[in-house]
């Protein structure tokens, strides 16, 4: 029997055993926070002010960082526990399963769209424990309701253990308010420069746990708590009360004890609040507003991750022969890509490439965000055409970390990401609109903006016509190719390429047929350019290092391919039909795995000084050969365009766990979420190969739903309307998809037709002439029929 359940209906995933994918977790946010929470009780979250901060930290000073791949927990890693004893025998356990990891007679961790759930079973009592975000507010909800299943009078002790951590080691203490029934930690956010004394003096520097009913005992210190049983066995629920002890700059914790006596088949609720707060004011206000039955607390269809007007998430539908798929698809697909365009992934200076590929993806569900981002970041684009490294969102804003990094790409996702958002919505009227830059007060209009970003990039390239990598490009840690300024990307170069044919393309559909041919006759020159330099043979190299030595070809013993170079080869027609078989078949032989192309192989083992710190990750790790998911759907996007269905299918459709058990032990990671990667490395470290990073901030999943729209069911925006031109895999004979497009609802069933020899399309039973539904009306019902071959 599958540890893992999938209710088709409602999207729900729900795993029964908190032994199997340990690591699995959902994820939840708002504008002003996101919080991504693991089955067994583990969290990691963090919230906006406006800088990213958390409010639950880890028992020790931390570096500044979220969440890092393969998270590893251990047992005072920052957690949401619940401890339930019964006082008559002093057994006790754990939920959801940490700290204690005592066993349990079932476990049934469920992730929903907007909450989180388990219902837990031990010593005849049954705990349902729910977690869910207030709409507006930087806070946690949390609802514990212990219920009697035995026939006799339990008399119980519930305690929430929410710890704090080190919180700063400037100032940290922490007590209990009996006035608001909360735990409070108070701490100052150390600073060094007097200037930042204005900007701390704002911050949000304590953390609360509150609940709607009084607490019989508590402790505030972290070791009063633990004692010498430590979390699988704390001193405090030992005895008989907790002992109500502060903490006095010592490690600060939240554990409240809650004593109560159920009659048989009855239960006890209690309701919690957990978040940073300025002041006790503040709090006060929130359990006010949260906790003593204001509306937010009870209207649940008020939680994050909805909006107030067209449900964003409910953009596409799909039902096909694969179920598994479909589920992803209707449920998850469009709210994980939401996640990425509404929130920026909690960041106030984003990656430009990152910010117009999450702005891309937003282009289908909220095409208003996406002409916006647009506005934001090219307004920061430099006169000289050039993009910075990073998209500031806060006023007097700086870039920070990579971003203070120079890569050479970013120019490149202006018109393939534009050209989406044109397809999406014909709005071709944004091209005319003006806009400034970053370092001139001249302002131009975006069609301009554009094209000075191509003449940046055509400008950017060597003698012989290949781009400079400065210090990485889509690659961030391919950072010593060209940092003495003379390296060369082999990727960047047929992406230029791609990008010049796209905004070739958008220049013809605006009427500039002049401007049309002159950018698609570079885009020929530059892709000759990389056929003279780069090929290999039977593929193209990665790139070409400061010393003048090319890699990713076939006399490298370590990073002999590349996936990246051969997708946009294949995307910019770069590769001719021969070419094209030839570099499709090395990605098969040295590439494919079983849960999707890895990024290079063989992956390194040690340290290559003219490629950068990308070779000195292990071996299957992030961009050093592991089946990353963004060049992936690079990949699958290219595959749909060259007409290779069964290719494409089979290849998006590893990037979803399951349905098999043994898929989802090995990934282990439940499907309700894309990863930024799954190890690869796949000959040689099998036993890891496929484990899920867990990581759900990726540009992949803007690409996955692309190539669903575009390239699966072939239902791709353009100039006219809507064109048709499905691609199902060969095992397919039936799919239906509804799709919202330009205000429209658009019922779509395709057919598989052996006597058809070409792809028909009927709109309301009347057969189009040319594939393309024009003269859209918005709020309009469509029932599209399609009869492919």
């Amino acid at each position: 029997m599958s540890s893992i359940r999938l209710c088709e209906k409602t999207g729900d995933v729900t795993l029964t055993d908190p032994l199997t994918l340990p690591m699995s977790a959902g994820y939840l946010w708002n504008k002003s926070m996101m919080i991504h929470m693991n089955c067994r009780g583990y969290a990691t979250a963090q919230f906006m002010q406006p800088e990213p901060t958390k409010y639950a930290k880890h028992p020790f000073l931390e570096a500044v960082s979220f969440m890092q791949p393969e998270q590893a927990y251990y047992a005072s890693h920052p957690g949401r526990f619940f401890y339930i004893k019964d006082c008559d025998t002093n057994e006790f356990f754990s939920a959801p399963y940490e700290p204690a990891r005592k066993p349990l007679d079932t476990f049934e961790f469920t992730a929903r769209a907007s909450s989180i759930h388990w219902h837990i079973k031990a010593l005849g009592l049954q705990v349902d424990l729910s977690l869910r975000l207030a709409p507006h507010d930087s806070v946690e909800l949390w609802s514990c309701e212990v219920s009697n299943l035995s026939d006799r009078k339990r008399n119980i002790s519930i305690y929430s253990y929410f710890p704090f951590g080190y919180m700063s080691w400037m100032n940290q203490s922490a007590t209990y308010s009996s006035e608001l029934n909360a735990v409070i930690g108070s701490s100052v956010t150390p600073y060094q420069k007097v200037e930042f004394y204005e900007k701390n003096k704002h911050l949000k520097d304590k953390s609360f746990l509150m609940c709607d009913s009084p607490a019989d005992a508590w402790d505030a210190r972290q070791s009063a708590f633990e004692g010498e049983g430590g979390l699988h066995h704390p001193s405090g629920i030992q005895n008989i009360s907790l002992s109500n002890s502060d903490s006095l700059y010592e490690v600060p914790t939240a554990a409240m004890q809650f004593n109560r006596s159920i009659e048989p088949g009855s239960s006890v609720p209690l309701n919690f609040a957990f978040g940073p707060a300025k002041d006790e004011n503040e709090i006060a206000k929130l359990k006010e507003n949260l906790i003593d039955g204001g509306p937010d607390q009870k209207d649940e269809s008020n939680s994050a991750n909805t909006t107030d007007d067209t449900n964003p998430l409910d953009f596409i539908q799909i039902e096909t022969p694969d179920r598994s798929f479909d589920h992803y698809v209707n449920h998850w697909l469009s709210r994980q890509v939401f996640y990425h365009g509404d929130v920026n992934r909690l960041s106030t200076d984003p990656q430009t490439r990152n910010y117009l590929q999450d702005n891309m993806g937003m282009g289908y569900l909220k095409p208003d965000v996406t002409r916006q981002a647009f506005v934001t970041a090219l307004s920061q684009q430099q006169h000289d055409g050039s993009m910075p490294d990073g998209i500031v969102l806060i006023p007097g804003g700086e870039l920070k970390y990579i971003n203070k990094i120079p890569h050479t790409d970013h120019c490149v996702w202006l018109p393939i990401c534009l050209q989406a958002y044109l397809d999406e919505t014909n709005d071709y009227d944004f091209l005319n609109q003006k806009l400034g830059f970053a370092d001139s007060d001249k302002s131009e209009t975006v069609f301009e903006h554009l094209n000075m970003a191509m003449q940046w990039l055509l400008q950017n390239r060597d003698e012989r016509g290949l781009a400079y990598i400065a210090q990485g490009d889509w690659c961030d840690p391919m950072n010593m190719v060209g940092h003495k300024g003379k390296g060369v990307s082999g990727w960047l170069t047929v992406a230029i390429s791609y990008a010049l044919k796209c905004w070739a393309s958008i220049c013809e559909d605006a009427g500039e047929q002049a401007e049309s041919e002159k950018y698609a006759s570079m885009a020929r020159e530059v892709s000759a350019d990389a056929n003279t330099h780069l090929w290999d043979g039977n593929w193209y190299a990665r790139g070409i290092t400061d010393d003048n030595v090319k890699f990713g070809i076939s006399t490298d013993v370590e990073g002999r391919i590349f996936l990246n170079p051969q997708s946009w080869a294949l995307l910019s027609d770069t590769a001719d039909k021969e070419q094209q078989q030839k570099l499709i078949a090395a990605v098969d032989e040295q590439l494919n795995t079983p849960y999707g192309p890895v990024m290079l192989a063989p992956a390194y083992t040690q340290m290559r000084d003219d490629v950068g710190r990308l070779t000195q990750k292990f071996p299957g790790n992030g961009e050093n050969g592991s089946v990353y998911n963004h060049a992936s759907a690079f990949y699958i996007y290219a595959l749909y365009g060259k007409g290779d269905a069964d290719r494409a299918y089979d290849t998006l459709r590893k990037m979803i766990p399951g349905p098999s058990e043994e898929d989802y032990l090995q990934r282990g990671q439940l499907p309700v979420f894309i990863p930024n990667y799954y190890r690869g490395a796949y000959h040689q470290h099998p036993r890891t190969a496929g484990r899920s990073s867990q990581l759900f901030n990726t540009g992949t999943v803007h690409w996955v739903l692309r190539s669903i729209i575009d390239g699966l069911f072939g239902l791709r925006g353009c100039k006219q309307g809507l064109r048709v031109e499905p691609k199902l895999p060969s095992h397919w004979n039936k799919a239906t998809i509804r799709r919202r497009f330009r205000g429209a609802e658009f019922n779509v069933t395709i057919h598989r037709d052996e006597t058809a020899s070409a792809v028909s399309v009927s709109v309301d039973g009347h057969i189009l002439a040319d594939n393309i539904i024009t003269d859209i009306e918005s709020a309009r019902s469509y029932d599209v029929e399609v009869r492919v071959p």
